[in-house]
């Protein structure tokens, strides 16, 4: 467990969690790698084929930006990447050295030698010789900021269209400044601008504007890369509570600077003493994280199968741990009690057990008669997952949706059933991986 006065420390603001390597870790660390034959195992589970062997040889060499050229030939966000993605989940089993030793720490690899170059300003995005053709992309996460970086090097003219007052989507407003500085972010945004990628933001494509006025304002493309931004939600007694907060509204309003928000929202959340988040997956440890951050004096997450089900980064899971958030599994909420003041005050939950495995791939948890057990809870956050925006597909004719608003495409092209128009990342998959985001975007 982290040492108190250190996880004192570590709780008193929203800095990053982490050290960065030096040089000599970094060579260190690198020269750990044993250079499989190709195809290396690691190359082939990256989603991106980033090539990790030949990364890590040049690092080993000291040759920092050699490396981070070779993972930009494959990645427009190295440096986040390299920070969010569940690394030990990718690649835990691809590492030969796992069998005997822990393997080669290439995610903190990877952010060392992005912030390398960055530090000395050696990266600039070339733009090509203009095509005369122009493409809208909806959404600014990293399947709309990968596409651009393709499109703009090709010379296309590009424009972003978001409905925030800032861009990254996801990057930006779920993911907290203790995992992915925003500083980062602005970076790459900073990137796409330089080389003339233009943003317009706090426009909501499917209300003030639809894919038909993007096309009649002369855009010859439309790349829908919207992600998943509807909280699910319970349905149970009591949900709507004062003190019950979505994953999303408490990410925000807790983690991310008034001047990237809107007016509506620049509130922090109210919280009481005994805060609960009820999930399994990265935003309910997010979610932890943050509530520890602002003074929670008990965190606690409800889960309703068992650590092993769970979805969220194993890493990230112990780091909650050592940061004083307490796991509760196999309960299943079924309403909210309100207090004398008309807020949450209780949870009522019933105990659950381990059925038979569902779609999901995972055991099914089936609740127990008469197991009802009471969880105090002043202030509750559900991070239950997300759903896909139904406007666009409402408000854009002949765009196919399935899987409850999820765009239909073509796997090898993108392409959606609408002449054009094209979609990738969440708003196509649903909730996914970063990194997967990123590639269907390039």
């Amino acid at each position: 467990m982290f040492p108190f006065g250190q996880r004192k420390k570590r709780l008193c603001d929203f800095e990053p969690t982490f050290w960065s390597l030096s040089p000599e870790e970094a060579v260190q660390a690198a020269s750990r790698c044993i250079q499989c034959p190709d195809p290396a195992a690691c190359y082939e589970t990256c989603p991106v084929h980033n090539d990790i062997p030949s990364a890590m040889w040049l690092i080993e060499q000291s040759d920092f930006l050699g490396a981070v050229e070779l993972y930009r030939k494959t990645s427009f966000l190295p440096g986040i990447c390299g920070r969010v993605c569940p690394h030990e989940a990718l690649y835990m089993g691809s590492y030969v050295r796992v069998k005997r030793a822990e393997p080669v720490i290439t995610g903190a690899l990877e952010v060392f030698v992005a912030d390398y170059q960055r530090k000395r300003g050696n990266f600039a995005i070339p733009g090509g010789k203009s095509s005369g053709k122009s493409v809208a992309i909806i959404g600014s996460g990293p399947a709309g900021l990968s596409c651009a970086d393709q499109l703009i090097r090709k010379g296309h003219a590009v424009t972003i269209f978001e409905a925030m007052p800032a861009a990254g989507e996801l990057l930006l407003y779920g993911i907290p400044n203790f995992k992915l500085p925003k500083s980062v972010i602005e970076a790459a945004v900073d990137d796409l601008v330089k080389p003339g990628v233009e943003f317009v933001f706090q426009t909501r494509i499917g209300e003030e504007k639809t894919v038909d006025d993007l096309f009649n304002e002369g855009h010859d493309a439309v790349f829908i890369g919207v992600g998943t931004g509807v909280d699910a939600t319970i349905k149970a007694p009591g949900v709507n509570l004062p003190g019950i907060y979505s994953a999303t509204d408490f990410l925000i309003r807790g983690n991310v600077s008034p001047r990237y928000l809107p007016e509506n929202i620049r509130k922090k959340p109210e919280i009481g003493d005994h805060i609960v988040v009820i999930g399994g997956g990265d935003t309910a440890t997010d979610c932890l994280g943050t509530a520890l951050r602002l003074g929670g004096k008990q965190v606690m997450c409800l889960y309703r199968r068992t650590e092993t089900e769970m979805p969220s980064n194993e890493k990230d899971r112990q780091l909650s741990k050592e940061e004083g958030a307490i796991y509760q599994f196999l309960v299943q909420p079924v309403s909210f009690l309100a207090g004398s003041d008309g807020r949450v005050s209780a949870i009522e939950c019933l105990r659950c057990e381990l059925g038979e495995v569902d779609d999901s791939g995972r055991r099914r948890p089936v609740p127990i008669e008469n197991s009802n057990v009471t969880v105090l809870a002043d202030t509750v956050i559900l991070a239950l997952g997300y759903w896909p925006d139904e406007r666009l597909g409402k408000t854009t004719p002949k765009l196919e949706t399935e899987n409850w608003g999820h765009i239909a495409v073509d796997s090898e092209t993108m392409a959606s059933t609408r002449k054009g128009v094209f979609a990738g990342g969440d708003a196509v998959t649903g909730p996914d991986l970063v990194v997967t985001a990123m590639a269907a975007g390039r």
